[in-house]
């Protein structure tokens, strides 16, 4: 029997591009190359496509896209290629696709972008699709989202780019109203970067300025303490959810884009909760999951108060896949191997768009 083609794309011009990078070296190697042949696409972080033919450990060092074999290459959006385009001293040729795995994150990554253009070209992949991608990337859609489902999130308010001109009046009313201590972030971001908590008005003011250096909307949350809990779910049609772990940090804090630190390492599965704390907090990131019409992967944050009160932080459609990352060690304790789990993610993409093309 043939082997699957499946197309790894990594890379990106987001600012955790060297963590694709080091996500995609794993993957690589613990994709079942029994059942399929791997393809390597990269993407620099000017943002050229390149079909990369090396060894995983150029990922690594980041050597990659040195390789002399690299050749330029673009996913064709013709559903009649239904793969890459390879250029090469002005020849074209057409590499088949039979799924693709982005393993991207970040801006035009995880926001959809990538998985428009993949289903314009009629390639299945693993996640989700545009709508959801980009709706849990932007945190403020996710918000109302989670909002109009009843799902219990931060208190939270919104800033555009249209009110830059009354940024004084916007941070004395949402103080007015949110109090302090507020946590100001990027709407759009992948990653803490830009990223503030303000005990004051000024700031207030001073972390609005610095998250729009990132973004054109700035998302303000009243800021909560707590025990910081996960879920991981996976699936389609009827997706489930892992058990619950909790990251017990100890106050550390952890760099997104520092590919040698995880929370992943802090992570105690399953978490110290009565069963009826657990099966809540399931059985809500499965409502937000399909509220927000995920598909493939995601992982769920949650803050649990001093007082009890439940609430959903972050939802991640496209959350580190390395060994020690906390959705593949949450999917770990389920008894999915790094290996079952990506061949598994494969394996359902494809059933997924038999279903859906």
């Amino acid at each position: 029997m043939a082997k699957l083609k499946a197309a790894v794309i990594f890379g990106g011009t987001s600012k955790e591009y060297k963590l694709s990078l080091a996500t995609a070296a794993e993957v690589i190697c613990a994709i079942p190359e029994d059942k399929y042949e791997v393809i390597c696409i990269g993407i620099t972080k000017k943002g050229r496509w390149l079909y990369f033919p090396g060894d995983p450990s150029e990922l690594t060092d980041g050597t990659w896209e040195l390789n002399p074999d690299c050749t330029s290459a673009i996913i064709s959006p013709d559903p009649l290629h239904r793969g890459i385009i390879t250029i090469e001293n002005g020849e074209t040729s057409i590499k088949r696709i039979d799924v693709a795995f982005p393993v991207l994150q970040g801006k035009r990554g995880a926001d959809g972008d990538v998985q428009g253009l993949l289903d314009m070209a009629g390639i299945p992949y693993v996640g989700s699709g545009p709508l959801a991608a980009a709706s849990c990337m932007d945190k403020s859609h996710t918000h109302m989202v989670l909002d109009d489902y009843g799902i219990e999130t931060a208190q939270w308010q919104l800033i555009t780019q249209r009110e830059i001109g009354s940024i004084e009046e916007r941070c004395r009313e949402i103080s007015a109203s949110l109090g302090f201590p507020l946590i100001v972030k990027p709407a759009n971001s992948g990653c803490s970067v830009g990223s503030t908590v303000a005990n004051d008005i000024d700031m207030l003011e001073k972390a609005v300025k610095i998250a729009f250096l990132n973004d054109n909307k700035v998302l303000v949350e009243k800021y909560v303490t707590g025990r910081k809990l996960e879920a991981a779910v996976f699936g389609y049609d009827n997706p489930f959810s892992s058990y619950v772990g909790e990251i017990i940090s100890n106050g550390k804090v952890y760099d997104p884009t520092e590919v040698n630190q995880s929370s992943g390492d802090d992570l105690e599965i399953p978490a110290d909760l009565p069963a009826e704390t657990q099966n809540t907090i399931r059985d809500t990131a499965i409502r937000a999951y399909k509220a927000l019409g995920c598909k493939g992967l995601a992982r769920i944050d949650f803050f649990l108060t001093a007082d009890g009160k439940l609430l959903l932080n972050k939802i991640g459609t496209a959350p580190g896949l390395r060994k020690n990352s906390v959705y593949t060690k949450l999917m770990e304790h389920l008894g999915m191997t790094h290996e079952y789990l990506l061949d598994k993610l494969l394996e359902q993409a494809i059933e997924n768009a038999e279903r859906s093309y």
